[in-house]
């Protein structure tokens, strides 16, 4: 795939803050990107910076191969952008705002316009005044506004603020349509784990300004899996259960609390011959079910209380 945003040892302090320490990595055409980071990051920073709202102390950026600091307007023209909350004028309606942004390019027809509006599902709803819309159809009004002059690079910070389920679905399928048809290099910051497994193609864990790891979704929650088969067991006093099991077998047994425990299995044959043994012993078992598969947020959680000691491998193919 085709690099189109390109980010080399960047650096950012704020006073004596370091923001951002040494920042590089790639995105591509094509792909829907997450930003990943508790607060304090630097994932707002790293994007204040690709559009323009802030200027790095040292490194370099390229955008659609053009230098950020050598040739600022050549690369922003590629990019469409919504940082912290779009920007409207609320006394006017949604085709009043959009056509005014409309005059500031080159080129925008009513026919792109009309296009764009469906795209992001306010055409029952363009003609009323955004002092009437929801913070949500605010927001997709935001995204018209950017999507109108067809960006080659699209960033979104925190884009699914005040939307609704079914408004967070819309976005998803839009920024995906954008990416997987229309070859836009998607860059989305959120806090939602779920949304950004659903949504992106990769992720970058950022922890304290540091990329802690860059991966395909699928290739980081594979990579998290445990080889064995965790079990969540119900049992009465689950002391005795477990010290039972200590003793009989070689297995990882994790006490939660005085009724359930955690126990690492092989393969299912296993299962069987254990669970058989326990009941055989005298304990009684009440519910025994395999644990939930790893999320996204579980492995975010996991690098993130580790600090960042332990850097991946970049730009996994």
């Amino acid at each position: 795939m085709e690099a189109v945003v390109q980010i080399e040892h960047l650096k950012k302090k704020f006073g004596k803050k370091v923001a951002i320490p040494d920042l590089t990595m790639e995105v591509y055409a094509g792909e829907v990107f997450g930003f990943l980071g508790p607060n304090g990051a630097g994932k707002t920073t790293t994007i204040k910076i690709l559009t323009g709202l802030l200027q790095s102390d040292e490194g370099n950026v390229k955008i659609c191969g053009y230098e950020l600091e050598k040739e600022f307007e050549k690369a922003l023209t590629r990019v469409g952008a919504i940082v912290e909350n779009p920007e409207l004028y609320s006394y006017m309606s949604g085709w009043s705002n959009l056509k005014m942004f409309a005059r500031m390019r080159k080129g925008i027809t009513d026919e792109r316009l009309k296009e764009i509006v469906e795209l992001v599902g306010l055409s029952n709803r363009i003609h009323e005044k955004v002092k009437k819309y929801s913070l949500g159809m605010r927001q997709r009004l935001g995204l018209a506004v950017t999507l109108m002059a067809e960006p080659e690079v699209l960033i979104l910070d925190e884009p699914t603020n005040g939307l609704d389920p079914a408004g967070i679905k819309h976005l998803r399928d839009i920024l995906k349509e954008l990416a997987h048809r229309k070859n836009v290099c998607v860059i989305v910051s959120s806090h939602l784990m779920s949304e950004m497994e659903l949504m992106c193609d990769r992720v970058g864990i950022l922890s304290e300004g540091r990329l802690i790891q860059v991966q395909k979704i699928g290739a980081i929650l594979e990579t998290a899996q445990e080889e064995k088969t965790i079990y969540c067991y119900h049992v009465k006093e689950s002391s005795k259960v477990v010290s039972w099991l200590e003793k009989n077998y070689t297995l990882n047994a994790e006490k939660k609390d005085e009724e359930h425990f955690e126990l690492s299995i092989d393969n299912t044959d296993q299962l069987i011959e254990i669970n058989k043994n326990i009941i055989l012993n005298g304990f009684s078992i009440l519910t025994v079910c395999p644990k939930e598969k790893v999320s996204l947020e579980d492995v975010f959680l996991e690098m993130t209380e580790k600090g960042g000691d332990s850097i991946a491998s970049l730009n996994e193919e």
